[in-house]
């Protein structure tokens, strides 16, 4: 049974930077509600609080990603200690997953981990993620893998998860699901985006039977070279947008 990290504090005032990353944080969790890539309550998302190094936004345990909010998203410490003054409560085994990138990745700003269907299905193939659409031959080489060892990540585990990341945005965490990060929301998420459309691509390509047509390795090589969108911090920003836009026209109450 999990156990909770729960801390009172007095609440405090919100920049206006703080305000717009719970908003794009909170849009995140609509979004990924409304396409079914949700896990009832055991996924999240977080993202470090403009202007401060170890203050995070995180999702309160037993919270469902379609009721989350703005002004819902706790405060919590880099521990994982709710310092923001609001009622819920942090599962910690959760939250252990988002302090490791942290802390090991400085520029982070945004980190998000799933267990969707697609996504934990790749996760379990020795091969992984095969270069079969545009975006997987463009990330190839930027995808890293850590083996499971059970819920949770145990103190010798965590340095393992960080070996394995090595700096790189996307995760599978194997038998588990996919972790990204980014130097924004915007980043983090159009990095989850593609990854788990890639893992559905990959899945239905499979179910179908028959040989898979994968690219020549040549312009596998080139087109991974190329980099599109990575190394750029506002990659997604467009698209990201305009998932915005489409939230505020079917629901804004993303924004409370």
């Amino acid at each position: 049974m999990a156990r909770h990290v729960k801390k009172k504090a007095a609440v405090r005032s919100q920049t206006r930077a703080e305000r717009e990353a719970r908003v794009e944080l909170a849009a995140c969790y609509r979004d990924f509600a409304r396409r079914g890539m949700d896990d009832s309550i055991y996924t999240h998302l977080s993202a470090r609080i403009p202007g401060t190094e170890n203050e995070f936004l995180f999702i309160g345990f037993g919270l469902l990603f379609g009721e989350m909010t703005a002004s819902r998203l706790m405060t919590v410490g880099v521990d994982g200690a709710n310092i923001g003054g609001g009622p819920d409560e942090v599962n910690p085994a959760g939250w252990v997953v988002h302090r490791t990138v942290y802390e090991a990745v400085p520029e982070a700003r945004c980190a998000m981990h799933l267990h969707t269907v697609a996504g934990v299905a790749v996760s379990a193939r020795k091969e992984g993620l095969l270069p079969i659409n545009q975006f997987a031959v463009t990330h190839v080489g930027q995808v890293a893998y850590h083996a499971y060892d059970g819920p949770g990540l145990r103190p010798v585990e965590q340095r393992r998860f960080v070996k394995d990341l090595g700096g790189r945005r996307m995760m599978f965490l194997r038998n588990h699901g996919t972790l990204t990060w980014g130097r924004t929301v915007a980043e983090a998420y159009t990095l989850m985006h593609y990854l788990e459309r890639t893992c559905a691509i990959q899945v239905a390509a499979l179910a179908g039977g028959g040989e898979l047509a994968l690219p020549d390795k040549r312009v596998i090589a080139r087109t991974a070279k190329t980099g599109q969108g990575t190394g750029n911090a506002s990659f997604g920003e467009i698209g990201f947008r305009a998932m915005m836009r489409r939230l505020d026209r079917e629901d804004p109450s993303y924004r409370d």
